[in-house]
């Protein structure tokens, strides 16, 4: 459905009018943008976005459509989704639905004809804040008290929203990586407890590349328990949405974790976790880093890594212990995007290396946890 008039209203008052595409209705949550010039399907998908309103700052979304393969989770997540222009006419051979068709039956309300370039301007000087889209209440006055009545996103923990209630095992390849990595395609030989605060279907799909057999676990099931009951060989933090250090559980299982001698990766939240659990501290970034451009230094390597991101907390690096080495650092904003534990097996990015979307400069990372299993003590980085 398309063509009814709709507004996007911030919490500062600033709004924009465009038309809903998608389901008519009203929606809230923070509004943040996102600077990838395609992949909306994998933003739309990914759990790392639950209560946010992702606008595309690229000018044109849609024109390949939908199709059943690049999603990274069961459902749209976002709350809501702004561009500047909604393609009417899509055409892909892998294309299945209209983007527009995909978000009515996600009953996701999004508008379009709002001009991005200066709404991502106005969050990069304001901040990512508060918002909403509606297509049945126009009225500024009666929106924005809806707004200011809405929570924030720091102190909330998202993960309990997004996190699966039942163990369940994930098989799924990545048909990619087939060719170049062919030998990886045998049997299972590590055995890996996925934490699921959000996880997305590619980070899966590129640990059983690597000859990993998953069991992902509800993010609050108890360390000792899961430790006991499956006995892994090692143990992935997945990415999720939401303030960190809301997610109190998560953190004491992390704790319990790292009085064991077992080989951890973690990637986004599952880092952020990571960092408070050995001590450190979190805090909330004016923007974020959302995109599949982000330029990321190896300080091991001194290489750059075109890096695909997707968070609005970071990792505080004056507040990190001597216990922890800083591996890579944002090189926009000088911001820790990956840190490991000096005696232990332990060791964490902020980024995606699995992309999906993005370019594949980190893909190393998996290789990097393998060898940790592998191996009898932790590799260099």
């Amino acid at each position: 459905m398309v063509g009814k008039s709709a507004i996007l209203l911030l919490e500062d008052g600033r709004f924009f009018k465009g038309t809903h595409f998608g389901a008519d209705g009203e929606i809230l949550g923070e509004v943040v943008f996102n600077t990838g010039m395609c992949g909306y399907q994998e933003v739309l998908t990914d759990p790392s976005y639950k209560h946010q309103i992702v606008t595309m700052a690229y000018p044109m979304i849609g024109n390949y459509g939908i199709n059943s393969a690049d999603i990274e989770s069961s459902k749209v997540q976002v709350s809501g989704f702004v561009v500047k222009e909604y393609s009417k006419t899509h055409s892909n051979y892998r294309s299945n639905e209209s983007l527009s068709d995909y978000l009515v039956r996600h009953n996701i309300t999004g508008i379009e004809g709002v001009d991005t370039r200066a709404l991502t301007q106005h969050i990069r000087d304001k901040g990512a804040m508060r918002g909403i889209i509606s297509s049945i209440d126009l009225d500024l006055e009666s929106l924005r008290n809806k707004v200011l009545a809405s929570p924030k996103m720091t102190g909330m923990d998202l993960v309990k929203d997004v996190t699966t209630q039942a163990v369940y095992s994930y098989t799924e390849k990545s048909d990619t990586t087939l060719q170049a990595y062919p030998h990886l395609y045998e049997k299972g030989q590590y055995n890996v407890l996925v934490y699921d605060y959000g996880v997305k279907h590619n980070i899966l799909r590129k640990l059983n590349d690597r000859g990993c057999k998953l069991t992902i676990i509800p993010a609050h099931m108890p360390m000792e328990d899961a430790l006991a009951q499956y006995k892994p060989d090692g143990v992935f933090l997945s990415n999720g949405p939401g303030d960190p250090a809301a997610v109190i559980y998560a953190i004491n299982n992390i704790k319990v974790l790292l009085s064991k001698d077992i080989p951890t990766f973690g990637i986004c939240l599952g880092h952020q976790l990571l960092s408070l659990a050995v001590g450190g501290k979190t805090y909330k970034l004016k923007f974020g880093h959302r995109g599949v451009n982000q330029p990321v230094k190896n300080l091991s390597t001194n290489k750059v890594e075109i890096t695909s991101q997707n968070h609005g907390f970071c990792v505080d690096s004056d507040a990190l212990p001597p216990e922890v080495e800083v591996t890579h650092i944002n090189l926009n904003d000088q911001t820790v995007e990956g840190f490991r534990l000096r005696s232990k097996k332990v060791f964490s990015v902020q980024y995606h290396p699995e992309a999906s979307p993005g370019p594949s400069d980190s893909d190393y990372l998996f290789d990097d946890f393998i060898n940790l299993m592998k191996n009898p003590s932790p590799p260099p980085l």
